[in-house]
């Protein structure tokens, strides 16, 4: 199996020769093709079994060629901690670029000033934890009226900290609720 018959955008391909992948791992050929379908996807896999690029492609993959606006981006991953949205911006980084996509992290611990001010730009894809999320929603720096794709990392582990009533705050946000 390639990526190619997943039916991945071919410049997405393209990126991922680039680096030297050139096969999907099982997580990432069972998900893929529903989730560029537009289909939800739930997916359980130990750590380094490509989750985070299974929802990455797909991410990708659906808001190719779309632009994002000012505050307003295309993509919102969210994850349970700074450390894990920092490792997750890490992977989807360099894919997004090479694409014409931006990707930032909104994470407390981190200078709330420069996440405000790149929110500003037209970020394509945000990474962030759910505190720090809320603070911006309600501070209207982030809106969600052009949103095509939200992912939930680590889900489980969200809940397990008390973040799941922001988690459904955030998902009410967006287009389909």
């Amino acid at each position: 199996m390639t990526f190619k018959s997943l039916g991945l955008n071919p410049a997405l391909i393209k990126a991922l020769d680039t680096q030297g992948i050139t096969n999907p791992f099982p997580i990432q050929a069972a998900t893929i093709p529903d989730a560029i379908a537009g289909h939800d996807i739930l997916g359980r896999g130990q750590t380094g079994s490509g989750k985070t690029l299974a929802f990455g492609l797909a991410l990708l993959h659906n808001i190719f060629g779309m632009r994002a606006k000012a505050h307003q981006p295309l993509a919102l991953v969210l994850a349970p901690t700074r450390e894990l949205a920092q490792q997750i911006d890490e992977v989807l980084r360099p894919l997004a670029r090479s694409v014409g996509h931006e990707c930032v992290v909104i994470a407390g611990g981190m200078p709330y000033g420069k996440q405000v001010n790149a929110l500003k730009k037209s970020i394509s894809i945000v990474v962030a934890t759910p505190g720090r999320l809320i603070d911006l929603l309600d501070r209207k720096d982030i809106r969600f009226a052009h949103l095509e794709v939200t992912v939930l990392d680590e889900a489980d582990q969200m809940a397990d900290m008390g973040f799941l009533p922001a988690v459904k705050e955030i998902l009410n946000q967006t287009k389909k609720g």
